[in-house]
């Protein structure tokens, strides 16, 4: 049996190159000395510049290979490669909302694939279990919370606090909701250029009473534009969540909502993927499984990019139809798509948990959860 030892180790990794630059990941700094050589045990840790890095799966497994190639077929290599980040992101301060613990972002590459379906039955599931929750309706030109909450005709109010006047969010099913549909004629488009639009929104986030929130969910606009990275640029995003359908078209938009929210202009972390719409099973014929708009598109998209997959939520009538009723079927915590939308709630939660205990700014991160 071959001896083991760190340099072994690091002229097998130097044949390993990062796609990104095209260097050898030794002499890029990607491997420092966290080399651990147990037997034929070897574990170590490659280190990206930023966390989910579109590569970081197929480096992994290239130093695998290397390993396995340079050194002997025998070593026990397989799973024991973390990764980490070089300079974990500092979580954002946020004084624009300052006892607000938690901001979601809920994102779509596109419209119509059922972004505010999920941004809504999700803000109740957390009231379901118990937290403070708001939520915005930052769909500037298609606003839809009014009518998926049943208060189409409420009317935000002004109050008092600490000397300024404030908006006092609608409150129904547990949520503190806005959006821009309560203060617009809903009859009319809404012919906004981008800067009007933007600063309504800023308004109602600043100059609303949200109170202490656990969550605070945004619904986005659909796309990359200016409204979306005004938005996550001004508040401190805890993370997002991308929606999209299994089909090409909405895959390519949402690949391009991911890389905007890793760059390096924008850098909030992506909970993860929702796959809405995943297949149809008819009431009459409850085993069936019909995939209208593909099958897993969703799924691989999640595992190419090194995302988590949240859901893959199926296509049912009575969704669309409670959200049309303004009574959201996540009201209904005992129904089968109830059930689905508390167990995104709750992995959504969990999600959560572990980005704010390991986004710590003074350690490293690891993402091989």
């Amino acid at each position: 049996m071959t001896t083991l030892y760190p340099q072994l180790v690091l002229d097998a990794l130097v044949h390993v190159r990062y796609p990104g630059t095209g260097k050898d990941i030794v002499s890029s700094g990607m491997i420092q000395d966290n080399i651990r050589i147990d037997g034929n045990k070897i574990s170590f840790s490659i280190i990206f510049d930023k966390v989910n890095d579109p590569f970081s799966k197929s480096v992994v497994k290239a130093a695998e290979q290397a390993i396995l190639t340079y050194i002997g077929e025998d070593i026990d290599i397989k799973g024991n490669i973390g990764i980490e980040t070089k300079e974990a992101p500092k979580p954002k301060a946020n004084p624009v909302l300052p006892d607000v613990k938690n901001i979601i972002a809920v994102f779509s590459g596109k419209g119509g694939v059922g972004k505010s379906t999920i941004s809504s039955n999700l803000a109740i599931s957390l009231a379901k279990l118990g937290y403070k929750v708001g939520l915005l309706d930052a769909d500037i030109h298609g606003p839809s919370m009014p009518k998926m909450f049943g208060v189409e005709d409420a009317r935000p109010v002004m109050t008092e606090f600490d000397g300024k006047q404030m908006i006092m969010p609608i409150e129904k099913y547990g949520v503190k909701l806005l959006s821009i549909g309560f203060f617009v004629d809903p009859e009319n488009a809404l012919v906004w250029r981008g800067s009007m639009a933007s600063n309504a929104l800023k308004q109602l986030i600043t100059d609303a009473h949200w109170g202490e929130l656990d969550y605070f969910v945004m619904d986005l606009p659909p796309g990359t534009g200016d409204i979306q990275l005004t938005l996550v640029q001004t508040l401190g995003i805890t993370g997002a969540i991308v929606v999209t359908t299994p089909q090409d078209v909405a895959l390519a938009d949402a690949r391009k909502g991911i890389n905007m929210f890793t760059g390096d202009k924008v850098n909030v972390p992506v909970l993860g993927l929702v796959e809405n719409m995943a297949w149809f099973t008819p009431a009459e014929l409850p085993e069936n499984k019909y995939y209208i708009f593909g099958k897993d598109g969703g799924k691989r998209l999640a595992e190419e990019l090194n995302v988590p997959l949240l859901m893959q939520i199926p296509l049912v009538q009575s969704i669309r139809e409670n959200g049309d009723a303004g009574h959201p079927a996540a009201c209904d915590e005992n129904s089968l798509s109830g059930m689905q939308f508390n167990e995104l709630a709750l992995k959504v939660i969990e999600k959560i948990d572990y980005r704010n205990q390991n986004f710590d700014p003074t350690t490293k991160v690891e993402m091989t959860r």
